[in-house]
Parts: C-alpha cells; structure tokens; sequence
C-alpha cells in the first residue's frame, strides 16, 4: 500500500478540514452573523470536499481492486509453472521438500548399510511389507551360502525428487534419484573378496520410491521399491 499514501494522506487531509468546518459552523455562534453572510461559499466548499472526499474513495478502491487481480494473475502464472511434480507436492498436507529430501538421505544411508549387515529389525522399520520380503530373501541366501556383505558408504553427490504421484487410495508415492559414492565388497566364508575392490569408491546411481498413506496418522514414509 506505499503506492497509495499520498492518496491516504490527501483523505485525511480533506476529512480534517471538513470536521474543522463543521466545527466552526456548530460551535462559534458569535460567529453566526458572518457565518451566514458567507453561508454560500462555505456551503460550496464543503460541496467541494464532500466530491474529493468521495473521489479519493473511489480511487483507493480501483487500486486496491487493480492490486488484487494483479496478485491474482502473479500467482496464477507461478501456479501454471510449476513442473506436475511440484504442483502433486504441493499438494501432499505439511509437505516439506527440503525435510523430506533431508530424511529421505538419512533413510538411504540406513537401509543400505542395514542391508548389508543383515539388519532386519531395522529395514522392518524403513521399508514397506513387499519390498521386506525381498531384503530378507536375500540376506538369508547370503548366510545359506556363506557370504558376508560389507558397505562403506562415503556420501552424497546429488539427491533429488524425480517424480510424485497420489493414487486413488490417497497412497502419496515420491521418486528420489540419488547419486552416492560407496565402497561396496562380497566375501566369501574364507573371508576373501569375491566381489567388488577394497581401494575403488563407486559412483552409485540409486532410484528409489517411497510411499505414505495420506489418511494414516503416521507421517512416515517406506521404502517402497528401489532401482539402478
């Protein structure tokens, strides 16, 4: 509203001066005799301030509506230029992209290094019922045949949101791409390497997608399904 203080202070002005002039036509009658001798003029100022009072009125009204349908339009425009995968986030209630991604990096570096440990207590935790069954199939192959798995993971180089979708059943699915560097290794019950270098970083390519069911109280999110 700093556009309109001239305007606002012209109103104050007139509206000051027109309850000065009711004053002294009230209140002053050793005043009355020439109060009425010049009746006509003060009748024809006050009709004058009475049309810029009502002027300015109509003025700050055209540019406060002027204002609203410009702000209307702005964001409009910013709505319409939106990618679809900001508009679904937005969409999502109390939904924090940074936070997300935040927790989204710290659940990565969990559940890679709970995996490779044989950690099922805690990818119990992390990842949805389906995707569990497959961690845990996989684990207790590697114990069947006498294989220990080693990860050290050393960071992110990149984590980002890909993709957003809300199915019908009010499921909210989020694809996070990440991008790590991990050093990853097999052994087998000699405790040898048969997989992967002890001195090679990996620069890793991760998609994964977690999931959250907008009508649950709970607010955390699983893994759901996970890809190179």
């Amino acid at each position: 509203m700093t556009q309109y203080l001239d305007i606002i202070i012209l109103l104050i002005v007139v509206i000051l001066i027109y309850q000065k002039l009711k004053s002294l036509l009230g209140t002053r009658p050793d005043m009355e005799e020439q109060i009425m001798n010049n009746k006509e003029k003060h009748n024809k100022l006050i009709d004058y301030l009475n049309q810029e009072i009502s002027k300015t009125e109509q003025e700050l009204k055209r540019l406060s509506k002027e204002q609203e349908e410009t702000e209307t339009s702005n964001n409009a425009s910013e709505t319409k230029e939106l990618s679809e995968t900001d508009k679904t986030l937005l969409s999502i209630p109390n939904f924090n992209k940074e936070k997300f991604i935040d927790s989204a990096k710290k659940a990565f570096e969990l559940i890679i290094t709970s995996f490779s440990k044989g950690d099922t207590k805690t990818l119990e935790m992390l990842v949805n019922s389906k995707l569990y069954k497959k961690f845990q199939e996989v684990i207790n192959q590697r114990q069947n045949d006498g294989i220990t798995s080693e990860t050290d993971f050393i960071g992110f180089d990149s984590a980002e949101i890909t993709h957003a979708e809300i199915s019908k059943n009010d499921t909210a699915k989020i694809t996070v791409k990440f991008i790590s560097e991990q050093v990853n290794l097999l052994r087998n019950k000699e405790g040898d390497v048969i997989e992967g270098d002890e001195q090679y970083i990996q620069n890793i390519t991760d998609i994964w997608t977690f999931e959250r069911a907008l009508t649950s109280s709970s607010p955390n999110w699983l893994l759901a399904s996970t890809k190179k």
